[in-house]
């Protein structure tokens, strides 16, 4: 296993759909930045005495050798977020916020210190997550059965019948729940799980057209569009450790996977 996997490391969390995962840097970073791949999701990042929340990303993110510092996190189910936060995901679409942006400082700080002192960060992060959940109440099951009908490769207008959703419905609940409208999220799990089938060794043709692309072509463009590269290039052997994980560490910007290439 490639040294960059062994620093990463992920469980499924008891919170439906969510991942536990954390990052130990090396003593020596990397040269060159990574780039974060969109997948839906967003992420409660625990890193150096504060939490960052990684908003949904509609390109890659491009995380800077510098900036990937030890670190502990929750990836939530696309459209869980929100509803934890108390914010809508668009406010958040293609940015890094510190908690303290959206929350008051003050309960901030306790968490912050509650985290600080855990044991294990990343657990305390998780046990935070679920009481949050258990006062706020889960997603709307609507917005859960349009994320999991996408998932499954489902049309926009299929997965808004089966919901019950207008067109005009589904777009405002879908910016608000994951952060761009339906089309976009398609087109992000689309990607995913093209390369997961990529990942078990099927060809490139034959993962596009299984994922719903109309073939290799557009596979690639949704490549270049979305993760601002080449599948050539994301699945070369110098991008190995990355594109085998099928999620991996972020850390968070100083300004503000997910699969890394």
């Amino acid at each position: 296993m490639p040294q960059e996997q062994q620093r990463y490391r992920e469980r499924p969390s008891r919170l439906p759909g969510a991942v536990v995962w954390t990052w130990d840097a090396p003593d020596h970073p990397p040269h060159k930045p990574r780039s974060v791949l969109p997948d839906g999701c967003m992420d409660l990042i625990w890193t150096g005495g504060r939490i960052v929340v990684a908003g949904p990303d509609t390109h890659a993110f491009q995380v800077e050798p510098h900036n990937r510092a030890s670190c502990a996190a929750i990836r939530l189910a696309p459209g869980t977020a929100p509803v934890l936060l108390g914010v809508p995901a668009h406010e958040l679409r293609d940015h890094r916020a510190d908690l303290t942006d959206l929350w008051p400082s003050a309960a901030v700080r306790r968490l912050t210190d509650r985290i600080d002192r855990a044991p294990d960060p990343a657990a305390a992060l998780e046990r935070f997550a679920l009481d949050r959940i258990a006062d706020t109440g889960p997603p709307d099951p609507r917005t859960v059965a349009v994320a999991e009908g996408l998932r499954r490769g489902g049309t926009v207008a299929a997965t808004a019948a089966e919901a019950g959703l207008g067109a005009r419905q589904l777009h405002r609940r879908s910016l608000a729940a994951f952060g761009y409208g339906p089309k976009m999220l398609a087109r992000i799990l689309r990607l995913q799980r093209a390369l997961e089938l990529i990942r078990t060794g099927l060809p490139y043709a034959e993962a596009a057209c299984t994922a719903g692309c109309t073939d290799q072509a557009h596979l690639a463009r949704e490549m270049r569009d979305l993760a601002g590269t080449t599948l050539g290039a994301y699945f070369a052997p110098e991008a190995g450790e990355a594109a085998d994980a099928a999620a991996n560490s972020e850390t968070p910007h100083p300004s503000g996977s997910r699969t890394t290439a």
